[in-house]
Formats: C-alpha cells, sequence, structure tokens
C-alpha cells in the first residue's frame, strides 16, 4: 500500500491569516479522523526564482494577500478518495468553512485555488524532523 497526497496552494488576504490558521487547523482533525495521517500547511516566504513561474503568478496573488501551500498525506489513494467524500459531508466543516466563503468577505477563494492528488514518484526521508 503506497501512501498518496493531496496538494494544494491558494491566496489568503494578509489580514484574515490568523482566522484562517484557526479554521485550519480544526480542518485538520476533521481530515485525520476521516484517515488522513498528516496535514500540512505554510504561508509562502520565498516564493520567485529567476527562470521559473512562481506561485504568485499562479494563483493571481494580490499585493495584501499570501500565498498558502499544503498538502495531506494518506495511508492510500483509497483513503483519499473516501475522505475525499466524506470529510465535505462532514457537518462540522460547514460550520467552520462558511465565514470563509461568505462573498462579502471572502478569505478563501477556491476559484484561485490549485488542487491534486499525487502518487509516489521519490521518496527521500532521514526520519526526522526540525
Amino acid at each position: 500500500m503506497e501512501r498518496y497526497i493531496d496538494g494544494f496552494v491558494f491566496p489568503v488576504p494578509r489580514i484574515h491569516l490568523h482566522e484562517y490558521k484557526s479554521v485550519a487547523e480544526k480542518v485538520a482533525e476533521i481530515w485525520k479522523e476521516h484517515g488522513a495521517l498528516d496535514y500540512f500547511e505554510y504561508v509562502g516566504d520565498d516564493l520567485k526564482l529567476e527562470g521559473t513561474r512562481s506561485f504568485i503568478e499562479l494563483v493571481d496573488l494580490k499585493e495584501d494577500e499570501v500565498v498558502v501551500f499544503g498538502w495531506v498525506v494518506f495511508p492510500s489513494k483509497e483513503v483519499r478518495d473516501r475522505a475525499n467524500k466524506e470529510v465535505p459531508a462532514d457537518l462540522r466543516m460547514t460550520d467552520l468553512v462558511a465565514p470563509l466563503i461568505n462573498p462579502q468577505r471572502l478569505i478563501f477563494d477556491a476559484e484561485r485555488m490549485v488542487y491534486g492528488g499525487f502518487q509516489p514518484l521519490v521518496q527521500s526521508n532521514t526520519g526526522k524532523v526540525g
């Protein structure tokens, strides 16, 4: 059984990052209840490399926004597929996400999110954290 990950990148208004983080921490626990092994989200810091297309361009980043890059690790594609059906149906998600997608105060814009599921190609890990 090979691990499988879902990866995603999207913008968040800088002014709402703390609020987004609070919601994401709760969302991470829900994903893990539905089979995810690990859940990570990081804020962009060094996003430009000469000669490459950046996440800034990819999500059409505005001056008052930051890029969030994340991934969710699953034990298999089958567990991921099941979780991708169960999590959106989890009533806790509706309550958590509603304030983020309010059109009058949009914090999470799914239309600017980039997402995909990935199978392993190369895995090299020291086993150390930090």
